[in-house]
């Protein structure tokens, strides 16, 4: 049987970046991964705040140079790598001046939610995809951590559901306790993200860019929502129950085991004529 293949996209891992439980759990659980056999790839955003130097990230010429659109925008992408020596782990960082080059991550020094988070995180969920596709990897599970990759799953569903590299993939889509309270991306978020590969219509549970919007929309597009802190809000519990969404709730953040269960339900075995 072949190694199944697991892409963990998340905006923020330890120790490059922790913000919230988010960091520790794509830290730890790629690793655990790892040393069952599957074969692992990470990829986060490079956030002005993250050292390069103490980090020791370096671009990887032979996947920069894309440009990504947003809101009819080319945006240039370019992919700069980290090693985890000790996990044996790399960590590819999608980097752009515009969107990530400032030092706050998602809101400024007065605290208020920057503008343009939709626009970031449209280029991050796009752009880690293009990554992937120029990485020439092809996983059989893309696992989504954290509301800044909440389209990643209706990109996969739709704008990318006949590519090569991920027509067979399925989704999973972790849910936190990361809800950003009294702020929102925005109704145009759905409109920015439809405006060449994916009809608007299509991403009507997107709503209005709340977090349990934002959570509804990606979860619209999910196989399996796995339950990743107790006081998940109680709205989209419901909604994952009302539409029949698959819902795993591990034991424990370390529980390996019923982890490596579940990712093996899903490797795609290669046919040999």
């Amino acid at each position: 049987m072949a190694k199944t293949k697991i892409l963990f996209i998340t905006h923020e891992m330890s120790p490059f970046l922790e913000l919230s439980k988010i960091s520790e759990i794509t830290r730890q659980l790629p690793h655990a991964m790892q040393e069952k056999g599957f074969e692992i790839r990470i990829l986060m955003p490079r956030f002005g705040n993250i050292n390069e130097r103490r980090n020791r990230l370096h671009e990887v010429i032979r996947l920069s140079g894309m440009n990504i659109v947003v809101d009819n925008n080319d945006n240039p992408l370019i992919i700069k790598v980290a090693s985890l020596p000790a996990a044996r782990m790399q960590v590819y960082f999608l980097d752009n001046e515009e969107y990530f080059q400032r030092k706050k991550v998602f809101r400024d020094e007065s605290g208020k939610f920057f503008e343009d988070n939709n626009e970031r995180s449209l280029f991050f969920c796009k752009g880690a995809l293009e990554t992937v596709k120029k990485l020439g990897w092809s996983p059989d599970v893309v696992h989504c951590h954290g509301w800044f990759t909440a389209m990643v799953p209706a990109y996969l569903k739709t704008a990318y559901k006949d590519d090569p590299t991920f027509k067979d993939a399925k989704v999973f889509y972790s849910l936190y306790e990361d809800d950003f309270a009294n702020a929102s991306v925005g109704s145009r978020y759905a409109e920015l993200a439809a405006q060449v590969d994916i009809d608007a219509a299509d991403l009507a549970a997107y709503g209005s860019g709340s977090f349990v919007d934002l959570t509804k929309g990606a979860l619209s597009f999910t196989d399996v929502v796995v339950k990743s802190d107790e006081n998940i809000n109680p709205e989209i519990m419901s909604y994952i129950k009302d539409n029949n969404i698959r819902l795993f709730a591990p034991a424990s953040d370390d529980d390996y085991e019923a982890f490596g269960d579940l990712y093996d339900e899903f490797v795609n075995e290669e046919v040999t004529v």
